[in-house]
């Protein structure tokens, strides 16, 4: 597969006549368009004879991609339920052009959001699936994934985070840091996303963006600090104060489309002063350019101060907090221009590959198209053409009609169709570069798997997919919808590797697994919508597990005469919780010095010990996150055997 598109006059005269002029993201943009037919004339005379040859030679110092890929956004917008993530991306996509009116969420007019395509969800008012698009933003383009609040609908937010470069983290400002709120922040972690944090609805009732900020600071130990200060809240939320530039900024127009700028109000001004000094103090503790400006008592210019919070963000030390009110039309281009400014472009972001043919060494990719096609299938749709495949391109350039091989089934499969998405719309493209998230038609393959042009052998780490916590026994009222029935369960688990489907062995029924009742009950009314299947749904199970919260020791003897040989064993040591957020749910530690026990017999006290966490002694589910030490113990010559001492691990337990 070829890597480089192929290179020709026209397509430097294009790249040359079309390409934008240079802006930095934190300031408004002002383009010159006096391009003229001979200003193309004198281009196309200087790309001729030994002229096509020196660009050539400077090309090679500037890739072609280096603008493009610099100029590019990938983010994500995350939230507890109800703290305005849609009705944020609504505005986004109204500002930047994507749509020419407003819908609300749950508006009287009856469209609904955009990004909510789905009947459910709009009849609903929530987010279920997460959903794709893309917009252009003083020249930046910037791929938004819009992705639901509701617990039950993890998953979503898990695959969407995975394959971010940054994000955004909306919090309330009634409700502040609530529980999906922790459980998102969380996420990000783990795929070490950069973040933005918005405060958004300053215009409800017992708002307090200040509070939030401290809760954020508490409850998420973020490193962060106020970009901006408020005009007024609630009713009398006028506007902003951006901290960096300091300047006060008002929203005008139907949908606050026109900003105002204006000098900061006198009666704030010592306010301002107080945050702005807190706002260096946070970034100088991580920064150390800043912090030698700052120690120095030289003044801060904005450049630097902005300079500084990119490279703490980037570096995922400190976390920006934009404000505003999205519903309310106010805050959201400053956010914008946040995006620009502090989250990072595909090239400033490390992600590496496992190399199959050399034992899954850790490989570095470089982010660039200047390489072999990386590629990540991080979600499945069941479309109107067929199954619908969203990929994020890590490296390389993909291209309709190639040939790009599977690394985890080994199938070559050629590409039919290539979309970019918007919402449920798609747009036709003929090809795409690294940093990009695009979707193909006609691609069999499930959640997760790498795709490469075939040259390389590399696979991306998978993403964490939570256990069920739900179950609910499920069968269709008729009996000639089954194979529709199965259809649609076969389908759903295609999509959301979260729900799972299961035969009850004493029953005969199906049981259907998931992340909780809201989240079985779509999939049920999907079913029903979708497939015209009604079913009838029992009572919901719910998969509880135990854990142990503190050390505790443990000296247990099995000791039994019956006459004949008897049985003896004898096991000491302790169980301990598991740090939080590991990923092993039970370990054994074998801490005997000597033999005090033989060590043929240690792997019947682990297999003793396992056999006992599958039922707890409070409500008999599975025991989680269990380390069990064993520091001595002692057995018999004659008395001892396998099975006694496996019943010694059992019975400590």
């Amino acid at each position: 597969m070829a890597r480089f598109p192929r290179p020709s006059t026209p397509r430097s005269l294009y790249t040359l006549y079309t390409s934008p002029s240079k802006t930095t993201p934190s300031h408004s943009h002002t383009h010159s368009h006096s391009h003229s037919p001979t200003a193309a004339l004198l281009l196309l005379r200087h790309f001729s004879s030994g002229s096509l040859a020196r660009a050539a030679s400077k090309d090679e110092k500037e890739p072609w991609w280096k603008d493009s890929m610099s100029r590019l956004r990938n983010i994500g917008i995350s939230a507890h339920i109800d703290s305005g993530k849609t009705t944020l991306t609504e505005r986004v996509l109204y500002y930047t052009g994507r749509i020419h009116e407003i819908h609300e969420v749950r508006g009287r007019d009856g469209v609904g959001a955009k990004m909510d395509s789905m009947d459910l969800e709009r009849e609903k008012g929530i987010t279920i699936q997460s959903a794709a698009t893309y917009c252009t933003w003083k020249d930046y383009q910037v791929n938004i994934i819009d992705t639901p609040g509701h617990v039950d609908f993890t998953i979503e937010v898990e695959r969407a985070l995975r394959v971010l470069d940054g994000a955004i983290l909306v919090l309330c400002s009634v409700g502040g840091v609530q529980s999906q709120s922790i459980t998102v922040d969380r996420q990000m972690r783990r795929y070490e996303v950069p973040r933005l944090a918005f405060i958004n609805k300053l215009d409800r009732m017992g708002a307090d963006p200040w509070k939030v900020l401290n809760q954020a600071r508490s409850k998420l130990r973020h490193h962060s600090a106020a970009m901006q200060v408020p005009i007024g809240l609630e009713e009398d939320f006028k506007g902003l104060i951006d901290l960096v530039q300091l300047k006060a900024l008002y929203f005008h127009g139907s949908s606050g489309e026109k900003i105002v700028t204006e000098d900061i109000p006198a009666n704030m001004e010592a306010l301002v002063a107080e945050k702005r000094r807190e706002l260096i103090e946070a970034v100088s503790e991580v920064d150390d350019k800043l912090a030698e400006v700052f120690l120095n008592d030289e003044p801060v210019s904005s450049t630097e101060l902005e300079e500084a919070i990119r490279r703490a963000t980037v570096a995922r030390k400190f976390v920006p907090v934009f404000m505003g009110s999205a519903f309310k039309n106010k805050g959201v281009q400053p956010l914008l221009d946040g995006v620009l400014s502090y989250l990072p472009c595909p090239t400033e972001v490390s992600s590496y590959a496992l190399d199959q043919s050399k034992n899954e060494e850790k490989v570095t990719l470089s982010g660039t198209p200047d390489g072999p096609l990386v590629a990540l299938a991080f979600k499945l749709e069941e479309g109107r053409f067929g199954q619908l495949t969203y990929l994020r391109i890590y490296e390389g350039v993909i291209r309709k009609g190639d040939f790009i091989h599977n690394i985890n089934s080994g199938k070559k499969v050629k590409i039919p169709r290539l979309v970019r998405m918007h919402s449920d719309e798609m747009e036709d493209i003929q090809q795409a570069h690294a940093g990009q998230i695009v979707a193909v038609f006609g691609v069999d393959c499930a959640s997760g798997d790498t795709f490469t042009d075939g040259s390389v052998k590399y696979t991306m780490t998978s993403m964490n997919v939570p256990e069920p916590v739900m179950s609910l026994a499920v069968q269709p009222v008729s009996k000639d919808s089954g194979g529709q029935f199965s259809k649609a369960l076969n389908r759903f688990q295609r999509e959301d590797p979260t729900f799972r489907v299961g035969l009850d062995a004493e029953s005969g029924q199906t049981i259907i697994s998931g992340m909780g009742e809201l989240h079985l009950d779509i999939y049920v009314e999907r079913i029903r919508r979708e497939y015209k299947v009604d079913a009838t749904v029992g009572k919901p199970r719910v998969n509880f597990r135990e854990t142990v919260t503190q050390r505790a020791e443990f000296d247990y003897l099995h000791k039994k005469q019956t006459g004949g040989q008897g049985q003896y064993g004898r096991v000491c040591g302790y169980i301990e919780p598991l740090p939080q957020g590991s990923s092993t749910k039970f370990e054994f530690d074998n801490m005997i010095v000597g033999q005090a026990i033989p060590s043929n017999f240690i792997p019947a006290i682990e297999k003793g010990f396992k056999e006992a966490a599958n039922s707890g002694s409070l409500i008999g589910h599975p025991v989680e996150h269990l380390r069990v030490v064993l520091t001595d113990g002692a057995s018999h010559s004659v008395d001892s055997s396998y099975s006694q001492i496996l019943c010694s691990g059992c019975n400590s337990l």
